[in-house]
């Protein structure tokens, strides 16, 4: 049994398949996931991938006492890789068969404005017997990385980029049979609509492909005019966002943010928020993406519409034009 709190180890990738324009899907496999698992649903669960530098082979990393990262960190940047953030998608199998099965988001150097990094280089050129180290819980352990929390919401709320896919799929997963909400997923092409991301029957699935339009352009409008009940003209509604889209603060000296009922990433006391009376008693948004577009929703529904900021998860997985890291 090992000493870490967490799964630390080389995965071998025993599947790989591109099931869309924007999406690989990577199966991954190693004995210490015999003990991979969480006490509770996956949900939008958070886990780390270690890249190999360009042109070389994974670090060795030799933890001490329960840490891992620390070591990792100490090694030569040359030598020690790349770390990003993924979604866990699904984990299939039992035992020493159990298979952790990612999504991974790629594109064209360049492409809808993104930058490419190890991942995208790593995804698209992945092959069955190519490696890769994860940072994964660990059964019986604490992990963090799962900011679903609608407590009693009633009318769940999900947006997200194509980055946010992975965790929305997990979420209308793990959702109970009488959920109900509204799901407004953008992704870059019409391939990129999914047809297993589905949910309760209470939960509708709308999908915006960009097809070359301004990223969360249409996103936001419809997102806002599904909260005002008035509002029924989307094609008038894209037209207000644009015009609008100046008065989207940028994040502080250029930091993804990130808030949850529990969580702040600016450090803020969240304590005192609350679930709100009014218009939208019961509503729990989870929105997560591209960082200007999450953080413009969650102004505009905290700011403007008032919605209660312990009724709001956001979470900006990356920055447009920006190599994210970790």
């Amino acid at each position: 049994m090992s000493e870490l709190s967490v799964i630390f180890a080389e995965a071998e990738v025993r599947a790989v398949r591109r099931v869309s324009s924007s999406f690989v899907r990577v199966e991954l496999g190693c004995d210490e996931f015999a003990e991979l698992g969480r006490e509770t649903p996956w949900l939008d669960q958070r886990i780390k991938f270690v890249f190999p530098p360009a042109g070389g082979a994974l670090p060795r990393v030799e933890p001490v006492g329960g840490d891992w990262y620390t070591p990792w960190l100490a090694l030569p940047e040359d030598e020690r890789g790349c770390m990003r953030t993924y979604t866990v998608r699904d984990v299939v199998g039992e035992g020493a068969d159990t298979l952790l099965v990612v999504d991974i988001v790629v594109h064209e150097p360049g492409e809808d404005g993104a930058c490419s990094g190890p991942g995208n280089d790593w995804a698209r050129g992945a092959t069955v017997g190519d490696s890769v180290l994860v940072v994964a819980p660990r059964r019986g352990h604490d992990f963090g990385g799962v900011e679903w929390l609608p407590g009693d919401a009633t009318d769940l709320l999900l947006v997200g980029d194509e980055t946010a896919l992975p965790a929305i799929y997990g979420i209308l997963r793990d959702l109970p049979a009488d959920a109900a909400g509204t799901v407004f997923a953008e992704v870059p092409h019409r391939d990129d609509v999914l047809e297993d991301v589905v949910g309760p029957a209470g939960v509708e699935v709308v999908w915006l492909p960009r097809e070359g339009a301004p990223r969360g352009e249409e996103l936001r409008a419809r997102v806002l005019a599904h909260l005002d009940r008035t509002a029924v003209d989307h094609a008038a509604a894209v037209a207000s966002a644009a015009a609008s889209a100046a008065l989207v603060e940028p994040d502080p000296d250029g930091d993804l943010l990130w808030e949850t009922p529990v969580y702040s990433g600016l450090g803020e006391d969240v304590s005192t928020a609350g679930a709100a009376d009014g218009p939208y008693a019961g509503l729990y948004a989870w929105i997560a993406g591209e960082s200007k577009v999450v953080t413009g929703l969650r102004r505009a529904l905290v700011k403007d519409l008032g919605v209660d900021r312990g009724q709001v998860s956001f979470m900006g997985y990356w920055r447009e034009g920006v190599a994210m890291k970790a």
